[in-house]
């Protein structure tokens, strides 16, 4: 072993991915026992380690010597062997959620926070709220002094608004702790939760206009912190963002939404194979679930059954990462299936001309007129979700083409 991740449960990660673009160093995840943790603290026998839930404070227990800012808050994240054998912990957790909050543009210096959640994550931006200038800073817990309701109650006056809570982690998506529009003086929103990319309460937050942003520029900036300490160098700040770009990049949802007939599916297959990427038609899946096909639900059970088998669809293949989605035309009429959508995604609206819409099995859509009005309907739905707009009016692979161009500018947002 030298560089590594120590947790007791670890699943899914980017850390490997982070650190493998941050240093050429071997950096792999070790999931153990605290008995396991204490004997390699004491062995020694590793260059540098991250720790993760629940071992903070014991690694904090166990260092030589701490940094100031671990011995404030009495939790390390990162440990590194000296050359003269001693173990330094340092948190670098604070310099990620400093740098968080810079890159989202939520100001805390001279306002009043409040941090949901009393763990160890609590404690981390508590201290960096402090060290950013923070005019006060209140500390919800279901169990402790301050619980939601007094929150409500007492605290309706906060600026800022931090999640340290796992409320909305996949793969319970769409929960949230807290109602935002309670708090008329709010002024910016973090959440340390990455997966979905945009939990429910960052989606809350972009719907009033507020400076916001979910966790993984943080995760990114933390590692970087640390790699400067595994390798004993200065890495430029600007990694962060490259890296942060290209995680998006790679596990952000390519979701098609348009007009019955105007080729989602085609140039969804087109664009999966382009980007080497599983690709799922939200249409079929209801269609494979249910053993029947769309124009068969629709006569047999009506449009509101359907649209309750599409919502549920949506909901599940949208909390996934890394897919070409391709939705049915009426997808957008639901805000709740747009919030999915939005969660793990960039949206792509395939546009064609009215009079070029195929009708056939088409239980909505089985005449012109009815597309003209279908499309005065939904036509500002579809603008208005939408992140940009392809035209569909060339071969499937050259408009996947340009989709796939379109999906990767501006990652980073």
């Amino acid at each position: 072993m030298q560089y590594g991740l120590i947790g007791a449960k670890l699943g899914h990660s980017y850390s490997v991915p982070i650190h493998n673009r941050l240093g050429h160093y071997d950096y792999r995840l070790y999931e153990m026992d605290e008995t396991a943790l204490r004997d390699l603290l004491i062995r020694r026998d590793f260059k540098g380690l991250n720790i993760t839930i629940p071992y903070k404070r014991l690694a904090c227990e166990m260092c030589d010597e701490l940094s100031d800012a671990a011995k404030a808050i009495g939790s390390v994240n990162t440990v590194v062997v000296r050359p003269d054998g001693r173990l330094y912990g340092h948190n670098t957790d604070i310099g990620g959620f400093i740098a968080l909050a810079e890159k989202a543009g939520v100001v805390i210096a001279g306002r009043k926070v409040a941090i949901l959640g009393s763990g160890g994550t609590s404690l981390t931006a508590q201290y960096a709220c402090r060290t950013l200038g923070a005019r006060s800073v209140v500390v919800v817990s279901r169990g402790g002094p301050i619980d939601y309701e007094a929150l409500y109650r007492d605290h309706a006056d906060i600026e800022v608004l931090v999640n340290t809570t796992p409320l909305g982690m996949y793969p319970k998506n769409g929960t949230c702790a807290v109602d935002i529009s309670r708090f008329p003086r709010l002024g910016g929103v973090l959440d340390v939760v990455y997966n979905p990319d945009k939990t429910a309460l960052i989606l809350d937050a972009e719907a009033r206009g507020l400076p916001c942003a979910g966790g993984l520029y943080m995760l990114v900036a933390q590692a970087r912190e640390s790699a400067e300490l595994f390798i004993g160098q200065a890495i430029p700040p600007s990694r962060t963002d490259e890296i942060y770009a290209w995680l998006r990049d790679q596990s952000l949802n390519v979701i098609l939404i348009g007009m019955p007939g105007c080729g989602k599916s085609t140039v969804g297959r087109a664009l999966a194979a382009r980007m080497n990427r599983p690709f799922i038609d939200c249409d079929e899946e209801v269609e494979r679930r249910t053993d029947m096909s769309i124009p068969d639900i629709f006569a047999r059970q009506g449009e509101s059954a359907f649209r309750s088998l599409e919502a549920r669809v949506i909901a599940d293949v949208c909390a996934g990462k890394g897919a070409v989605i391709a939705t049915g035309g009426g997808s957008v009429l639901s805000a709740a299936n747009v919030r999915a959508m939005r969660q793990n995604g960039r949206i792509l609206l395939l546009s064609r001309s009215l009079d070029q819409l195929s009708l056939e099995g088409r239980p909505l859509s089985k005449s012109r007129d009815a597309l003209e009005s279908m499309w005065s309907d939904r036509g500002p739905k579809y603008l208005n979700t939408a992140d940009c707009t392809i035209e569909n009016d060339a071969s499937p692979d050259d408009v996947a083409a340009r989709a796939e161009e379109a999906f990767h500018e501006n990652i980073d947002r």
